[in-house]
């Protein structure tokens, strides 16, 4: 279901403003009823040693908390549309269905972790290859459906590019950086969520003013679960999104972005992931190479924990970055909103 045309015919804004309302509504009420399910399957955070030492004050603390926003906004976003049209998008299925895939890799990941007790989860091997079989299968569905094509938008030019079957392994990058990338930003309470909640709602309205129904809708329905799962997720947080939350976050928004044709311009809007990244791979190379550190301590929000600032500073110097960004991305591509 592609909707074009003026806003007002498609009835966009009201399907938005529902899937919004109940989404938040719905993580109100899923969330507080998951959090005592989870303490009494004792699936609680473990901490790492070698991060800061006053995280071990939050081991125990329920995990796999994403559950709880998965469930709502997929099921918002796939019943809003019935309801109001009887059916739902071949656009709409292939986006919750790839959501849902980095999901349940991040499940298996936190499953092993906290049930079977191994605190790395998932071998950093096996969690990869994973997440490229999503990636490929993802990219290969939308292009094969006739979603996405080799038309991709770069910020600043007035007129979209054909790259051709290039679209394909750009796209599968990209799912790959910005799942992992969303995944290292869960590190602070209420910062993944925080983040993506503002490059959600850049989407939506990035996918309202382009048309794009599917998107919109999805987008709308993940950002209203977000705020209602900041409630319990905010420092200090009574639970964590765990790799089930940030993985199905991060792949949504970067098969969202593919959708629009918007892969480079999650580069923009999502910079705040790719620092986080940016600032583990420096790391690591520096000490590699020269045997020192840049940073205090990797990703780079652990590095601003280390030089004193709070957990909630934190988090709100980086949500405004992202609404920096964001913007930015707007005017980046405003010929085409």
């Amino acid at each position: 279901m592609h909707v074009t045309g003026t806003k007002g015919e498609s009835g966009l804004e009201k399907l938005m403003v529902y899937s919004i309302a109940i989404s938040i509504i719905g993580s109100l009420v899923v969330t507080p009823i998951l959090i005592p399910f989870l303490k009494y399957l004792k699936f609680g955070q473990s901490i790492r040693e070698e991060g800061p030492a006053w995280h071990r004050r939050k081991s125990g603390t329920p995990t796999m908390g994403g559950i709880s926003f998965i469930l709502v906004s997929v099921a918002v976003a796939v019943l809003v549309p019935f309801i109001f049209y009887k059916r739902v998008s071949v656009e709409m299925i292939a986006l919750v269905g790839s959501s849902f895939l980095f999901g349940v890799i991040g499940f298996v990941d936190d499953f092993i972790k906290v049930v079977m007790k191994r605190n790395l989860g998932l071998s950093s091997k096996a969690k990869f290859l994973m997440q490229i079989f999503v990636s490929v299968l993802s990219t290969v569905v939308l292009v094969h459906t006739g979603i996405i094509d080799g038309m991709i938008i770069i910020p600043f030019l007035k007129h979209p590019v054909d790259i051709g079957l290039f679209i394909i392994p750009l796209n599968i990058l990209v799912q790959l950086a910005v799942s992992n990338s969303a995944n290292l930003t869960d590190g602070l309470d209420g910062l993944a969520a925080s983040v993506t909640l503002v490059i959600s709602l850049s989407l939506m309205a990035f996918a309202y003013f382009m048309g794009n129904f599917a998107v919109c809708i999805f987008m709308a329905a993940i950002s209203g679960a977000l705020v209602g799962f900041l409630f319990f997720n905010w420092n200090p947080a009574k639970v964590f999104m765990g790799d089930t939350g940030s993985l199905f976050l991060g792949g949504s928004v970067a098969v969202c972005a593919a959708m629009l044709k918007l892969p480079i311009v999650l580069i923009i809007i999502a910079g705040v992931y790719l620092i986080e990244t940016l600032s583990v791979i420096i790391q690591v190379t520096s000490f590699k190479l020269t045997g020192k550190r840049v940073f205090k301590m990797s990703p780079l929000h652990h590095h601003f924990e280390m030089c004193k600032i709070s957990e909630k500073k934190i988090v709100m110097m980086f949500t405004a970055a992202t609404i920096v960004l964001c913007i930015i991305g707007y005017f980046s591509i405003i010929n085409f909103c």
